[in-house]
């Protein structure tokens, strides 16, 4: 199998490796396997075509459980290093104050995060840069062989490539769209500058259904501040032509009443767009080799599930799977499987899954189903805003009896669990 050349000059003279452990594609979840297994003493071999990662967005935030999958994996301290952390996000609904949420957050721009990493790496795992021509994979021994010639040999390859479909196909592994263009991801500064917003966090949930937003989420990062929305358009929507042309003008349109505490949403920026469809991989249960995160598996960034995949695939392959499969000899299809019938990586992929399917359904169908859902969810929200008020002006406490309670749809409009107590007092 043979993948065509890059231009790019190889960076080392060519040679001949072996290790216990191949990873092809140094992003976040190579970088951060790789990191994993040199800290078991295990002999890895780390190859990307880039010694400094491409610029590329994604989305920018994620939340205390992926930090408690870091502080597992042993990287909590780098992480943490190469992160902007916040505590108090300020929800706005309907274009009014919802919730004042307390909990751990971390921002950060992908491109630096894993250059960071990288940076990280320890002694012996360097990174080799170079493109993969060809690919052998088999049920005792894996081999890699890179364009300037240098031949990489391995009993497990790892494929953590993300979008990149080259190494994919080569090995004959085919990605399978369940929802294409799902959701497109829009990234972008404002020129206001943290101390001059004042919150740590404000996040903001479209208000009609035909705008086809699931959310703006503005945070900073360093002494920058970031703006992320997601959206159910394509690339091609006019809309998003419009957007990007003019981003101020349709922000101010789109929340008004939140515009001032933006300096009216100037934007210091490129207006960034990313679109993400729902995949699967078919043809994966093979000898040797193994796909992990985006290579195996893409989920819609708005709920913040991406990293946790990714974070999992590394717990689950790093701590039980790899040490088990290297006691014994041969690297046959039956050990790989061990990995994905892994419950906790089912239940972390069905969870992102579920997730990127509930969002854009609760947020744009037009179904009996769904306008009752949200008829339903939005009056609970909207009696939870009128009992915040309330509370805050101090008259809560004389209500009389007979108070009630009405429950929320288990999901909001992210399909994130709701957190426990989200019943409203009317």
């Amino acid at each position: 199998m043979s993948i065509a050349e890059d231009r790019e000059a190889p960076a080392a003279p060519p040679g001949r490796t072996e290790v216990e452990v191949a990873i092809v594609g140094a992003g976040l979840a190579g970088t951060v396997l790789a990191m994993t297994l040199a800290k078991a003493g295990r002999k890895v071999a780390l190859v990307d075509p880039h010694r400094i990662h491409h610029d590329e967005f994604r989305a920018e935030k994620t939340r205390a459980e992926q930090m408690g999958l870091f502080e597992k994996l042993g990287l909590g301290p780098v992480f943490r290093s190469l992160v902007t952390p916040m505590t108090d996000v300020n929800v706005f609904r309907f274009g009014h104050l919802f919730e004042r949420k307390q909990g751990w957050e971390y921002a950060f721009s992908y491109t630096p995060l894993v250059n960071g990493l990288r940076a990280a790496l320890p002694p012996q795992v360097p990174l080799t840069i170079g493109k993969v021509a060809e690919v052998s994979t088999g049920p005792d021994r894996q081999r890699l062989v890179l364009t300037d010639g240098s031949v990489i040999d391995a009993r497990l390859l790892v494929v953590a490539t993300g979008y990149s479909e080259a190494v994919r196909r080569a090995i004959g592994v085919e990605r399978v769209e369940e929802s294409k263009a799902h959701s497109l991801s829009m990234g972008f500064d404002l020129a206001i500058t943290p101390q001059e917003f004042g919150l740590q966090s404000l996040t903001f949930y479209g208000r009609r259904i035909a705008d086809r937003i699931a959310f703006l989420t503005i945070f900073r990062i360093g002494e920058r501040l970031r703006a992320n929305m997601f959206i159910y358009r394509t690339v091609a929507d006019p809309w998003v032509r419009t957007f990007r042309e003019d981003p101020e003008k349709m922000l101010m349109e789109l929340m008004p009443e939140i515009a001032e505490r933006c300096g009216n949403f100037a934007v210091a920026s490129e207006v960034e767009v990313r679109q993400v469809s729902l995949t699967t991989t078919q043809g994966h249960r093979r000898d040797g080799v193994v796909f992990i995160g985006d290579a195996f598996a893409t989920t819609c960034p708005a709920q913040g599930d991406g990293i946790h995949r990714v974070l999992t695939d590394v717990d689950c392959l790093g701590s039980t799977h790899i040490p088990a499969w290297l006691e014994t000899p041969g690297m046959a299809a039956d050990k790989i499987c061990a990995f994905y019938d892994d419950p906790i990586k089912i239940a972390a992929d069905e969870r992102a899954m579920r997730a990127s399917i509930y969002a854009r359904r609760i947020t744009t169908e037009t179904g009996l189903e769904w306008r009752l859902r949200r008829l339903r969810n939005n009056t609970a929200r909207r009696l939870m805003i009128f009992a915040r008020r309330f509370r805050e002006a101090g008259k809560l406490s004389d209500a009389a009896p007979g108070v009630r309670e009405v429950a929320l749809d288990h999901t909001d409009n992210t399909g994130q669990e709701l957190r426990a107590g989200p019943r409203v007092r009317t």
